[in-house]
């Protein structure tokens, strides 16, 4: 690999100075010398010498960009130019208005509005209720949180955060006059959920740990100092999360980790009832719960990794009856209740289905999506008592495409395809579903996208091209093979695109998950790699050529596949990398690591869970060879993956690497988890990224 800069002109990196310090656990003493890049006023960070540092990346990051500037540009402007500015959704009927949000021409953030059903759609009856950039004005970061209109529709509680570390700030409007309501509630990391009588509504605060232990109740005009706890979760790991059933008669707390849940249902008339305990937790079991009459419909996975459904009185909700079994074949997903049917979706070799059924036990109606590998799903379907169900489906060369079903028929109407400006052909473009055998036997899905050849001529196998390759592999979190509009740019300078199925997502059920989590975690590495080089095998594209990418836990991917196969890739980003695995899953002051121990072992408790995340912590594990060149994100206010995680990584691999390749840093001094906020400033950022990938490859811009 070549590092494409003037070695002669080039800045020096920055190199952040080792200072001494060891722990030692299970016998086993560490040496940390970066640790210091980890403020101690975390979360506040104000420390000289941890934003001289950052500040010193970002300044070289900026200079090694400089000369690319004009293809980021480039690619920005491209990007920009498939994405119709005034993108409006479909208007949904909720009551007696119809809902909808849109962009104006140049703005970063949406405008909601709404209007009386049956008024005339010549924009004399919209009524704007809440205006994103009006908000956002003069901020570095917006996020706009939770959002919910009262039952009677003439309030809206609503939530902010302004600065990226996801502790949002909620206001009530007044929607008759337009007005803010005086109350205010610091600290909300939570949906809001109103009551019947719409007197007040739920919410969870989040504590000094950034975890959300309760559920709390607010009246309006009272001092939230004064609200009251309806439920409050003990185990440090568990996080709490309030919700209501589709008919809207009862108020869903849940509580529950990564495996285990619980579920209590208040009266949506009277919160302060005693809570229904629908399942007492019960480690490994997961459910979740909706509503028909008396009816409980419980989706779970107690019996199953594949889950099923159950029904249970609600006087009696431990008095489980299986209504669907689980399927070898089918994952179910999730059940939504509706007044006269009920849907089931899931997924069959990982794409996704849906199917709706009555509840006489009629054969269910299965809706057929056309392409071999695709993405669809419900849409917003707010009211219980529908008889036409809004989808969305998409592809890797199908634009986004809204639809109403009607079930009765089962008619799809078309409402919306994506309208990309400067336009598009999808028959330029193909998509193919492959299966990857893996170094243990395993068929791993890949979703594969490429630009047929002017001719029409199909893609060519000769290794002559280049890949970018995409995964995530955690959490049971499956990546749809769906659309996007910036992926075109690599597309159309001749890239094949691939995103692999990789153990550790759900993609192919919840054992595909579990079989990518805990002692079996190298098999999500080991797929991803062994994804790679099949595509070489076949001529896809050649080793060196592929760039690959991956976030948050998709970075801890990238981190530990440059340490296990660095010859693989030409190119790779980590965005807000999950790298520094052992340190975080050590530190139980973090606030997500109790929650984390399900997912990754715990390390504190466990000598063994210790040493198998030590085998594979990319930060860890960093080694003296030479490695691709790497573009290296974080958030200054990330308070999932925290900054000083992607910054002791840089650190360490500038202080050890033996190549001349490349390695930027960027943290975004104003941001967190996500990135940039505002539609433009993430296309830029996608742009950088980009521009990286084809200065690396050598891929004429």
């Amino acid at each position: 690999m070549t590092d494409h800069t003037d070695a002669a002109a080039a800045p020096k990196p920055p190199v952040a100075p080792t200072r001494p310090h060891e722990f030692t656990t299970h016998g086993i003493t560490i040496s940390d010398p970066w640790a210091w890049l980890k403020d101690p006023n975390y979360p506040e960070v104000n420390d000289p010498d941890v934003l001289a540092y950052l500040e010193a990346e970002n300044a070289y990051f900026e200079a090694q960009m400089a000369p690319h500037r004009p293809l980021v540009d480039r690619l920005y402007e491209e990007m920009k130019a498939r994405i119709k500015e005034d993108e409006s959704s479909v208007p949904q009927k909720d009551g007696d208005y119809l809902y909808w949000a849109a962009f104006e021409t140049g703005g970063q953030y949406r405008k909601w509005w709404r209007r009386p059903v049956g008024s005339a759609d010549d924009g004399s009856a919209d009524e704007l209720i809440l205006d994103e950039p009006a908000l956002a004005e003069g901020k570095e970061y917006f996020r706009l949180g939770g959002f919910s209109i009262s039952n009677d529709a003439t309030k809206l509680a609503y939530a902010v955060d302004d600065n990226g570390s996801e502790r949002f700030t909620v206001r009530v409007k007044d929607l008759s006059t337009g007005e803010l309501l005086p109350d205010v509630i610091e600290g909300m990391l939570s949906d809001i959920v109103w009551i019947a009588d719409d007197s007040g509504f739920l919410y969870g605060l989040a504590n000094k740990e950034w975890r959300t232990d309760n559920a709390r109740f607010h009246r309006l005009g009272d001092d939230s100092a004064s609200d009251v706890e309806l439920f409050h979760e003990d185990d440090e790991g568990y996080r709490v999360a309030v919700g209501e059933t589709s008919d809207r008669r009862w108020i869903v707390i849940g509580t529950g980790d990564h495996v285990t849940s619980e579920v209590r249902l208040l009266p949506a008339d009277d919160p302060f009832a005693e809570p229904i305990l629908v399942a007492p937790r019960l480690a490994g079991r997961e459910y979740d719960v909706d509503t028909h009459g008396d009816t409980l419909f419980i989706h779970t996975n107690d019996t199953d990794p594949m889950w099923r459904l159950v029904t249970a009185p609600i006087s009696a909700p431990g008095d489980w009856s299986e209504l669907i079994a689980p399927s070898p074949h089918f994952y179910m997903t999730g059940v939504e209740c509706f007044a006269d049917f009920f849907i089931v979706e899931g997924r069959e070799d990982g794409l996704d289905q849906i199917l709706i059924h009555s509840y006489d036990d009629a054969e269910p109606k299965r809706i057929s999506f056309p392409e071999a590998s695709y993405a669809a799903g419900t849409g917003d379907n707010p009211e219980y008592d529908q008889r036409v169900i809004r989808l969305g489906y998409e592809s890797m060369v199908t634009p986004g495409t809204v639809y109403d079903y009607d079930v009765a028929t089962g008619e799809l109407t078309t409402l919306k395809v994506q309208e990309i400006p400067s336009g598009y052909d999808a028959s330029r473009y193909a998509t193919e579903r492959l299966h990857i055998t893996a170094r243990d036997g395993t068929q791993v899905p890949v979703s594969i996208v490429y630009k047929l050849d002017d001719d029409g001529g199909d893609f060519p196998r000769d290794g002559s091209r280049p890949l970018f390759l995409y995964a995530y592999g955690a959490y049971g979190h499956a990546i749809p093979p769906g659309f996007s509009t910036g992926r075109l740019s690599l597309l159309d300078r001749g890239f094949a695109y691939a995103i692999a199925h990789i153990r550790g997502g759900d993609d192919l059920g919840q054992q595909w998950y579990h079989d990518g989590k805990l002692e079996k975690r190298e098999n999500t590495f080991n797929d991803f790699v062994d994804v790679a080089r099949a595509l070489v095998a076949d001529g896809w594209t050649s080793e060196g050529r592929i760039a690959v990418a991956g976030r948050s836990a998709g970075g801890e991917l990238m981190g530990a596949i440059v340490n296990s196969d660095p010859e693989l890739w030409g190119a790779v980003i980590a965005d807000v990398p999950f790298v520094d695995v052992l340190n975080t899953m050590l530190d139980e002051s973090l606030p997500l690591t109790p929650g984390e121990w399900p997912e990754w072992g715990n390390p504190i408790e466990d000598k063994a869970a210790f040493e198998l995340i030590r085998s594979y912590s990319p930060y860890d594990n960093v080694r003296a060879h030479a490695y691709p060149p790497l573009f290296i994100s974080g958030g200054l206010n990330d308070p999932r993956v925290t900054y000083w995680e992607p910054a002791k990584w840089a650190a360490k691999l500038r202080a050890t690497k033996t190549d001349a390749n490349i390695l930027l840093l960027k943290t975004n001094m104003g941001a967190g988890h996500g990135g940039k906020s505002g539609r433009f400033e993430s296309l830029r950022e996608g742009a950088e990224e980009h521009a990286f990938v084809l200065w690396q490859l050598g891929v004429e811009a």
